[in-house]
């Protein structure tokens, strides 16, 4: 049995994917940018200021990091805005609530902290968690494992002690190098077969899968 479970918040346990586009593009059209909705859902996992500053370098644009700033913070105050449009998925309470008194429980999210502490509070849910670590506990994006290896540290347990709950190519490529074990979930934008190339310990269509409590349990 794992001694611990961590989560990505993103496409994980709730599905963010239309307010977080709109929170982008919202974002971009103070600075009269606009980029294709799938190139954003391409790169949900890696935080907003990176997305933001690989926006900024394909437009030719002068990464400045002010503006990056900025963009990060209208981004944040639009997704606290919208959260009421935020659903958890299916089986995510349930699942959580499985683990609860089992394994320590962390998140690890590349978004903001104001935005997922709003989430966790509005949903019920903060309270299965033991640590909640955000973009601002790392200084590398995933597929860097920072934010894992830190998640694991703060719960005082070793990586390979750990399983990750994850749905971006970015984060499972994290979890695998930051020495844990893994489960993609086909919830965000990635399918099946992307996810596989990864090599996830498994692979499910939702937390409601039974093959995840056995896996993470026995």
């Amino acid at each position: 049995m794992f001694e611990a479970a961590i989560f990505d918040w993103d496409g994980t346990l709730a599905d963010t994917k239309k307010v977080i586009l709109t929170s982008f593009q919202k974002a971009l059209k103070e600075i009269n940018l606009e980029v294709p909705n799938r190139y954003v859902e391409r790169r949900i996992g890696i935080g907003a200021s990176e997305t933001f500053r690989e926006i900024l370098g394909a437009a030719n644009r002068r990464v400045d990091e002010k503006v990056v700033k900025q963009l990060v913070e209208h981004k944040s105050m639009v997704e606290i805005q919208l959260a009421d449009e935020v659903q958890l998925f299916e089986g995510a309470k349930e699942l959580l609530g499985l683990l609860q008194g089992k394994v320590k429980v962390g998140l690890a999210s590349m978004n903001n902290r104001s935005v997922i502490m709003h989430l966790l509070n509005l949903n019920h849910i903060a309270n299965c968690f033991d640590e909640v670590l955000t973009v601002e506990a790392v200084s590398h994006s995933k597929p860097h494992p920072e934010i894992f290896l830190k998640t694991a540290q703060q719960l005082k347990v070793k990586p390979g002690r750990c399983v990750v709950f994850e749905d971006s190519i970015f984060g499972v490529k994290a979890a695998k190098a930051a020495g844990m074990s893994c489960v993609a979930v086909t919830t965000g934008v990635y399918s099946m077969d992307e996810l596989k190339v990864e090599k996830p310990d498994l692979i499910v269509r939702s937390l409601s899968d039974p093959k995840i409590s056995p896996f993470v349990l026995s």
